[in-house]
């Protein structure tokens, strides 16, 4: 008879590799991090490990999944507060999201160059379709209550906001990309500035909100992360 896996229990012990890859991650890099030192961290077998990653790759996948949910819940609360105008809520997730990224700084970098690695696309693709599946939902109210009240023109609030994601995870991409070369000094801070104002202007045309209503390129947060 076939065994009865208990979900309960199979959750806390994936999330518990998955901890311990982020403090592995955190102080030592993804890539210097390996399968064996998480074993170590959480004192498990290699075959407990296997029963829930197939690679390391596989709990990188985890790990980034991981972040995008408790970001996304970190804003939740200011995307569905109804007192704040749909300008003020759409400012609030991206501004929340940036704020959660620099309060985790050495774990972003941390999984930095494994991230934009060509071996890892597969992951960045799966990630893509889970912060589609996350946010969409939430944009699409944000998008809807501010074409109601005038704030934005969009015409097809649910189609735009899938294409709004799309931009932000294509600057995201961008957005590394230029660190790397920032950090080899191939780019210059004024450039990054540049760059990811010019999303953020395509967001507000996008949308249709007026120019500048939303800080989604603090200048000043831009340059503290690229000094």
């Amino acid at each position: 008879m076939a065994r009865t896996l208990d979900v309960a229990i199979h959750t806390v012990r994936r999330d518990t590799f998955v901890e311990a890859a982020q403090r592995l991650i955190v102080t030592e890099g993804y890539e210097r991090m390996s399968v064996q030192e998480v074993l170590d961290e959480v004192d498990a077998s290699r075959g407990a490990f296997y029963h829930y990653f197939d690679s390391k790759g596989a709990l990188l996948d985890a790990v980034v999944e991981r972040m995008v949910d408790q970001a996304t819940t970190r804003v939740e609360p200011i995307v569905t507060d109804s007192s704040l105008t749909a300008t003020a809520r759409l400012g609030g997730m991206f501004t929340g999201i940036a704020d959660w990224k620099g309060e985790r700084a050495d774990l972003i970098l941390g999984i930095l160059d494994a991230w934009l690695a060509d071996e890892n696309a597969i992951v960045r693709e799966k990630v893509r379709r889970h912060v589609l599946d996350r946010l969409s939902p939430l944009l699409t109210t944000i998008l809807r209550d501010g074409r109601a009240s005038g704030e934005f023109s969009v015409s097809a609030p649910d189609e735009a906001a899938r294409v709004v994601i799309s931009l932000v995870l294509g600057a995201n991409e961008t957005a590394s990309q230029l660190y790397v070369g920032r950090r080899a000094g191939t780019v210059e801070v004024d450039e990054v500035v540049r760059v990811l104002g010019a999303y953020a202007e395509a967001l507000e045309r996008i949308v249709g909100a007026k120019p500048g209503s939303l800080p989604i390129a603090n200048e000043a947060l831009i340059r503290r992360w690229y000094a």
